[in-house]
Formats: structure tokens, C-alpha cells, sequence
């Protein structure tokens, strides 16, 4: 159902978007850049998480860490990563699926800047071997996604 859900919000708010499906798995950000040749930093993870009682949702480049004191600060309380039970029940998606499209019901969705550092991201699209080729202004734009900085700064 979560393919299907992805693929009903991409016709209604993005027709111009395939989804791509992949013969291997792509649950984790080395297999996905792997699976779609691009580096780890374009892929776009989605991290679903509860502050307080408000489950919400970060879309961050593959490569970047969060950093607590910056979400704490953004949302005022401290952040814990759902179990892979939680993830789906909010999202309609499995781990390793998960991407702010076609949700069961709307979330808030944070897109931090380390996505701006490439021009195209490769975010799933609802299950464990698909995905979506898009710009992280366009991502942002389709889920009414905030641009927020919550991660760590890489080193130079």
C-alpha cells in the first residue's frame, strides 16, 4: 500500500516525477547510493521522530548527523528516534521506505539545509527498492516542507 500511496501523492502534487524501482534493496543510504550511482550525501533519508507528544518529520542528506541541541532548540524538546512499528504506523511506510510522501495523515516536515547541497536528492519512495530523482527545493515545495538547520556541520 505505501508504493501505491507514494505513487497517488506524486500524480496529484508532482506528475512530473517517476518513481524508480530497483531489483535490490536500497533501505540504507549506502545501498541506495550504491543502487542509484550517486554519492551518500544526495541520498535524502527521512527521520521520523517524536518531541514530546509531536511525532514530526526530517528530511536530511544521507551523510549529515542531527544534532540534538539544534532540533531541541527548533522544536523545544528533546528528540527520540520512533521504532520501526511507530514508523509505520505514522508514516504508512517500512523503514528503509520512509519519505514524506503520501503519508496517512499530514506531519510536520523539517528539510535541512545539508539537502541544498546538491541539485538533485534521491529520497525513497515508500518502500525498501524505490525512490525519486528530485531537487531539494522542489521536495520541499511538494510536502510543504520548513527549512530548517538541524544537523551537524561537516568538517572541512
Amino acid at each position: 500500500m505505501s508504493l501505491q500511496s507514494v505513487r497517488a501523492f506524486l500524480k496529484e502534487r508532482a506528475p512530473e516525477i517517476d518513481v524508480l524501482e530497483l531489483e535490490v534493496s536500497t533501505a540504507t543510504v549506502a545501498e541506495a547510493a550504491a543502487g542509484h550511482g550517486v554519492q551518500p550525501g544526495q541520498i535524502a533519508k527521512t527521520l521520523s521522530l517524536r518531541v514530546g507528544d509531536r511525532i514530526v518529520l526530517v528530511v536530511a542528506a544521507g551523510d549529515a548527523r542531527l544534532d540534538n541541541r539544534k532540533i531541541k532548540t527548533l522544536l523545544g524538546g528533546k528528540p527520540r528516534m520512533l521504532d520501526a512499528a511507530e514508523v509505520e504506523a505514522v508514516t504508512g511506510h517500512p523503514v528503509g521506505g520512509v519519505c514524506p510522501f503520501g503519508l496517512p495523515a499530514p506531519l510536520p516536515v523539517y528539510c535541512d539545509q545539508s539537502l541544498r547541497a546538491w541539485d538533485v536528492v534521491v529520497p525513497a519512495a515508500g518502500s525498501r527498492n524505490s525512490a525519486v530523482r528530485i531537487a531539494p527545493e522542489r521536495l520541499a515545495e511538494i510536502v510543504d516542507g520548513l527549512w530548517v538547520d538541524v544537523c551537524q556541520s561537516a568538517a572541512p
